[in-house]
């Protein structure tokens, strides 16, 4: 049974805001889109693969052995090899052949990121008044690293990751772990992310409430979850997740 929406008083005073970061803040899918066809691009048997087939086999092997990743199957480097052997072997790539093509493609990948439209703007207009935490399932390194390529370092106290914590999301000391740093209650703050399992039921189970980014338009499980289909305009997602009405850039919160 899921936990109940946490309790809270209208009046409670919202401090801090959570975010998760891949496809939250950073646009993982467009980027590994933008990446996935310039690395067929390259190579022949490649090109005539079908670009949705070819990228909805690699979202499939990246949550598969993602997984198994966080749960200490795999090293990174092994999970690149596996996910890259499995991908392009139907294509008659060899297993000889991926890490040089895995390396390239990692490398596009790095350059193409791009932060989904409006994470910066409204990072920069809660940074004033909010405490702001990122807290994600993967590698610090690779997430310090990707802040920084987006300009988002700036707007962040806090960043909690699986590997720091030892836990991945939904486990509730992965998100105790993020207020304990930002000296916050979990009535007092908000999460918002884009997966339902690991960050909506996640914060639900930690106490905190959530904000589902639904940019597909699924079914939302729990119709009491607040939900957001982007992240603009600004005025209106403000308001969802702060529960108060947007003054304008540099206005007090009141």
């Amino acid at each position: 049974m899921l936990p109940p929406m946490p309790q809270s008083s209208p009046l409670m005073s919202i401090t801090t805001v959570l975010f998760d970061l891949d496809d939250t803040l950073f646009d993982h899918i467009g980027t590994a889109r933008a990446a996935l066809a310039a690395t067929a691009a390259t190579d022949p048997r490649l090109r005539a693969a079908d670009p949705e087939a070819l990228y909805q086999h690699y979202c499939e092997l990246l949550e598969e052995i993602h997984t198994q990743l966080l749960a200490g199957r795999y090293t990174y480097e092994e999970a690149r090899q596996l996910r890259f052997e499995r991908l392009l072997g139907p294509y008659g790539v060899g297993a000889a052949e991926v890490p040089a093509i895995a390396q390239a493609h990692y490398g596009r990948y790095q350059q193409l990121r791009r932060p989904l439209p409006g994470a910066r703007a409204l990072l920069e207009a809660l940074k004033p008044h909010y405490r702001i935490g990122v807290v994600t399932n993967n590698r610090t390194v690779e997430q310090v690293d990707k802040l920084r390529h987006l300009g988002l370092e700036p707007f962040v106290d806090v960043l909690i990751t699986s590997e720091d914590v030892g836990v991945p999301k939904p486990d509730p000391r992965i998100f105790q772990a993020a207020l304990a740093r930002l000296g916050a209650r979990p009535a007092e703050a908000v999460l918002v992310g884009d997966n339902w399992t690991a960050d909506a039921v996640g914060a639900l189970g930690a106490g905190i409430r959530p904000v589902w980014l639904n940019r597909t338009g699924a079914p939302r499980p729990l119709a009491h979850v607040q939900e957001l289909a982007g992240l603009a305009p600004l005025p209106a997602v403000w308001q969802t997740i702060t529960g108060r009405a947007y003054a304008g850039a540099g206005a007090p919160v009141g």
